[in-house]
């Protein structure tokens, strides 16, 4: 674990050096660590894969802290003694929430889905019993508000992602790409490979946390009939 300057209002906390549950765990026993004990001038965090990054108002660090040290080296021994903590809190479990995400696949939801069978020869049922089976890990979110990154797609799923990007996919739009799997939470462009749709809502701006999904969520994916979701978007409307 270290910390290291990131610009002139933010450092970066890394965390580990490889794409593992393992490091998603300190990721997010760090950051609820850090929620409960914020600093003066904080911003926000962005988690990342392996590392967390936070932002903050060095004005404000200096008025409530040292007036004869840096902002950034205020913000760094802090953040060096929360993670003096960690040994603490070695062996505990992070808090994480379960969220079951129901999917229509394919047809005009998933317009992939029987290439991603024929790519692995299976059919378009054992990609869809493969791809609803597991329990996923939310690594991170990114690319557009609230869009998850999973990791524990099943080995036999992983699919390239196409060769050609297309220049509009609909919200809720569930794809694979390599060994990803996530939810389109709004309309906008993208290269995964596309074999489902939800009907719930992933980006809430409404709401707070505007999110469906954060960080360290559990998620699973429920098979749906078109008459389940179009009854499901209906409740919404």
């Amino acid at each position: 674990m270290r910390v290291e300057p990131f610009g002139d209002q933010a450092v970066r906390v890394i965390l580990g050096d490889r794409i593992a549950p393992s490091v998603q765990k300190k990721i997010k026993q760090f950051t609820e660590r850090f929620d409960r004990q914020p600093f003066a001038g904080f911003i926000e965090y962005v988690p990342a894969y392996t590392n967390v990054v936070l932002y903050y108002d060095p004005v404000v660090v200096i008025r409530h802290g040292r007036k004869d040290l840096p902002a950034q080296e205020q913000v760094c021994h802090y953040i060096q003694a929360l993670l003096q903590d960690e040994e603490k809190e070695k062996g505990q479990e992070a808090s994480r929430r379960r969220v079951r995400i129901p999917v229509c696949y394919g047809g005009d939801f998933g317009p992939d889905l029987v290439q991603v069978a024929a790519c692995h020869n299976l059919t378009v049922k054992q990609v869809i019993a493969r791809h609803s089976a597991p329990s996923y890990l939310v690594y991170m979110l990114g690319f557009t508000p609230g869009f998850p990154f999973l990791g524990g797609l099943p080995e036999e799923l992983a699919t390239p992602r196409r060769k050609s990007p297309r220049l509009k996919i609909a919200a809720g739009s569930v794809g694979i790409a390599g060994q990803q799997t996530g939810v389109y939470p709004l309309e906008s462009p993208g290269g995964w490979q596309i074999i489902g749709r939800t009907p719930v809502a992933l980006f809430r701006p409404e709401s707070n946390p505007p999110t469906l999904l954060m960080p360290g969520d559990i998620v699973t994916f429920e098979p749906i009939t078109e008459a389940e979701f179009n009854r499901i978007r209906g409740q919404k409307s």
